[in-house]
């Protein structure tokens, strides 16, 4: 039987980087993306590296935070953006439970009055009924 091998040639020529050099292409990238007055993005420093933006996040989680720091949209500041909207909207409905408790209040005071004129005023129509 005759088999065909394929040889090296025929085979898809993988890419090998090097971590290191990589990482300094990334620092290179950022650095021309910054000074060219472009949106900085760990796509456009990707793009600008020769690289794929998931290798830039999964591989290089440090550049990929330097590129979100510098545009402005890091971890820390997004978390603690976040953590003060919570912080906000959990005093927020605290203050519309506590007001919420009160109408509650109003109503069922308003509820009772409401009874107490309606027996008044079914006493006074049957008084003038009378004799």
């Amino acid at each position: 039987m005759n088999e065909i091998r394929s040889g090296p040639s025929e085979k898809k020529a993988s890419r090998r980087r090097d971590k290191g050099t990589t990482a300094v292409a990334l620092r290179n990238a950022l650095l021309l993306v910054k000074n060219s007055g472009h949106r900085v993005s760990i796509k456009a420093v990707a793009e600008e590296a020769g690289v794929d933006p998931s290798l830039v996040h999964h591989v290089y989680p440090d550049i990929a935070e330097e590129i979100r720091s510098i545009a402005g949209r890091s971890t820390r500041t997004q978390r603690d953006s976040k953590h003060a909207d919570l912080v906000k909207a959990r005093t927020q409905i605290r203050e519309l439970r506590q007001e919420v408790a009160t109408l509650l209040t109003e109503l069922a005071d308003a509820a009772s009055l409401n009874l107490t004129l309606l027996e008044q005023l079914k006493d006074l129509r049957a008084g003038q009924t009378g004799p």
